[in-house]
């Protein structure tokens, strides 16, 4: 199949949907489909199948571009587009489907509405633009033949097929290299952004000072961040992602008081590197973190946080075991059976989605 991917976040940027995107394309290439990206353009070097839209400067969030528009004429001819956002090119994605008549899929990786407050600065205008957000998104969601999402955490007013993005299980694994052999070392890593909560990290950086803390990100949050941070808490510049599996090996603990997330894909990467993860008892956290993998504490709760980490320290737990079902070989056979089995809106007999598998309830 001919797939396109129509996305508004992609490199350079780094976030979980750039990774989950370009880790699905090699995964699905490797099956041989040809899949496309169509991207914002910036400060990269596309290859022959990366389609950059011309795009502008966002002047409400640092790190990512506003596409504007390019023809369908200079577009691929595609099997079946799937989009991953409510954006311009998630937009123009959907328009490509509507008008060659192509099976539309869209993947729910990021509850927008809960930026808005970082973006604006006002909090009663953000609350007033996400109720308005919110409706507009469920309408634009019920155009597509099949949406997904990776947990039930999806909060969008759809039927939706439920589909963890995946984690490369062959990839993120316990290396036999420790960068941090001689000290206890809890790490973070993920965008330095309001809803990622990560002072709530260094809070409990400052009540555990026996311990060295590593934050790992950037983002519109970094320098209040690092004027904050305790003696004992290093924040340092995002990764190359081929040194993320020594990094989750080595520290003891990971932990994050996000609520930004649909899957949170760095605890289950640092899981597969057999780190447990002390996560906040919110969504997705309440349905993919439990005592197979790690600990929840109540948000905000600075003493649960700390015997939350504490714990995750003193016990022993096969963490690696705990993410299996979400090894991205088992999303990919899922995906394929999606793209070969989706239906024109038109198509009385388009799939409703009960033949999908679905985990629910927290990993025990």
């Amino acid at each position: 199949m001919r797939i396109g991917f129509f996305t508004d976040s992609y490199f350079p940027g780094i976030d979980g949907v750039t990774y989950t995107i370009d880790l699905w394309r090699d995964e699905l290439e490797a099956r041989g489909h040809e899949v496309y990206v169509i991207y914002p353009d910036g400060d990269y070097e596309p290859d022959e199948r990366e389609i950059p839209v011309r795009s502008l400067p966002n002047p409400f969030y640092e790190g990512y571009r506003i596409p504007t528009y390019r023809r369908l004429s200079t577009l691929p001819e595609l099997d079946v587009v799937h989009c991953h956002g409510p954006a311009p090119v998630g937009m123009l994605g959907r328009y490509y489907a509507r008008k060659r008549g192509l099976p539309s899929i869209y993947t729910h990786h990021t509850p927008l509405e809960e930026y808005f407050h970082q973006s604006v600065g006002v909090a009663s205008v953000a609350a007033v633009l996400s109720r308005l957000y919110v409706p507009l998104e469920n309408a634009f969601l019920r155009t597509f033949d099949v949406v997904t999402a990776s947990t039930n955490r999806i909060d969008r007013d759809v039927e939706h097929v439920p589909l963890p993005v995946g984690i490369d299980m062959d990839f993120f694994e316990p290396t036999a290299e420790d960068w941090y052999p001689d000290r206890t070392v809890i790490g973070y890593s993920g965008r330095l952004s309001m809803e990622k909560n990560v002072e709530e990290v260094l809070r409990a950086a400052e009540a555990l000072p026996e311990y060295r803390f590593v934050v790992v990100g950037e983002g519109p949050r970094r320098e209040a961040l690092e004027r904050d941070a305790p003696a004992n808490a290093t924040i340092r510049d995002f990764l190359p992602r081929e040194d993320l599996p020594t990094f989750y090996s080595s520290v003891d603990a990971f932990v994050t008081a996000s609520t930004g997330d649909t899957l949170g894909l760095s605890t289950l990467e640092a899981n597969a590197c057999g780190t447990p993860v002390a996560a906040a008892d919110v969504p997705p956290f309440d349905q993919t973190i439990g005592s197979g993998n790690g600990e929840r504490f109540t948000l905000g709760d600075l003493d649960g946080m700390v015997d939350a980490i504490e714990t995750c320290l003193a016990t022993d737990r096969d963490t690696r075991t705990a993410v299996e079902e979400f090894d991205v070989e088992r999303t990919l056979e899922d995906l394929e059976h999606l793209y070969r089995n989706a239906r024109t809106p038109t198509d009385p007999t388009a799939m409703a989605g009960d033949d999908w598998p679905l985990s629910e309830g927290p990993i025990e």
